[in-house]
């Protein structure tokens, strides 16, 4: 299949190493910073203009060559536009998260993309994780029985070298803060498992620490679900003095399952009243990762790759990547408002929270 990447930035690897992984044929990769290009390119032993052309306009990159599918890893407020140019041009794309700043772009992007049959997957990788995946059987199974709440945790270190590499991190038009970027892997997890329904939702931000940004670095909100189970979220990036750990409990009357690890990697607790002698290589399970990112992108693009192939749905399709950020959006109106939020929202945009916090002006 041939591929090509939008946007060279700190995820772009991980989708040039899951391209490789599948036998892709990577033809051309595009980023405004021609470093950004050779760096990801040669940290994967590709050789730059030989093997695969670098472009600074995919516009133009698009235009001279023929590819099925198109992964983009720009700055999050660029992602819908991209998409929708992509999406018209009949190329397959994947996203990576969040798949646009507001729920219009995000609906845009659907309807578009049922227009002209193209396939849109969003990147929400973790749940390819092993764990996340043994966990889903079980819930599908009906091994947790009835349930009654769960919690995600994502408890990250992100401090200002990080956000002075790129001046568009923690500005609500391309990029929201420590919900919106490090912690909708964690919230996508929080819905899809209690059941993608969402009656209501009350939230709270703060900008405790990072004063140089637009955006919020810690959010907690109280998730109550269509099905009667109540959830809650914790995600900050102030956690000192690095990455702590991604958690995912989950509690029913007949089992309970926490994931752990710096990115739900790990299974910390897996007890169910029907134990069975397979439950055994599941408790204390490890996935190793070479970094928060985890191994999924792998598997994700295998998966789209079957789909498109096969004229299905992708996995993680555009749907599942609207209602991450609808939740996400839904707890910044929540904050913004003071009063929690009945779902499904009207259209809110990320830039609808300009002003919430003062900015001290670094960015």
């Amino acid at each position: 299949m041939n591929y090509m990447l939008i946007g060279c930035g700190r995820i772009s690897t991980n989708h040039i190493k899951a391209a490789l992984n599948n036998s892709f044929n990577i033809v051309a990769v595009c980023d405004l910073i021609q470093e950004n290009m050779e760096k990801v390119l040669s940290e994967n032993e590709i050789v730059s203009d030989k093997d695969v052309k670098m472009y600074t306009d995919y516009k133009k990159m698009l235009s001279e060559n023929q590819a099925e599918l198109v992964s983009i890893a720009t700055e999050s407020g660029n992602h819908a536009e991209i998409a929708l140019y992509c999406i018209n041009m009949g190329i397959h794309v994947i996203i990576e998260k969040p798949m646009a700043m507001s729920l219009y772009d995000a609906d845009q992007i659907i309807k578009l993309s049922e227009e002209k049959n193209v396939k849109v997957c969003v990147s929400h990788q973790n749940r390819f994780n092993i764990a996340v995946q043994k966990m889903r059987k079980a819930l599908e199974a009906g091994r947790f029985g009835r349930l009654s709440h769960g919690s995600v945790h994502v408890r990250w270190n992100r401090n200002e070298d990080y956000y002075t590499q790129a001046k568009w991190r923690g500005t609500w038009a391309q990029d929201g803060g420590a919900l919106m970027n490090q912690c909708i892997h964690g919230i996508d997890l929080l819905r899809w498992t209690f059941g993608d329904e969402i009656e209501e939702v009350y939230g709270q931000t703060r900008q405790q620490f990072h004063h140089y940004l637009e955006a919020e670095d810690v959010g907690v909100a109280v998730v109550k679900f269509k099905n009667g189970v109540v959830a809650t979220i914790e995600g900050t990036t102030n956690v000192y003095p690095q990455n702590l750990e991604e958690t995912l409990y989950i509690f029913g009357e007949n089992g309970t399952v926490k994931l752990g690890g710096k990115s739900t990697n790990n299974i910390d607790i897996w007890d169910f009243a029907d134990e069975k002698v397979s439950d055994q290589a599941n408790k204390g399970l490890e996935e190793a990762t070479s970094n928060v990112y985890g191994n999924g992108h792998t598997s994700l693009f295998a998966d789209m790759e079957d789909a498109i192939i096969n004229d299905r749905k992708p996995y993680v399709d555009a749907t599942a990547g609207r209602n991450a950020l609808e939740l996400v959006l839904a707890i910044y109106k929540s904050q913004k408002e003071r009063k929690a939020v009945k779902l499904p929202l009207d259209n809110f945009a990320s830039i609808d929270m300009a002003g919430e916090f003062s900015c001290g002006g670094l960015l």
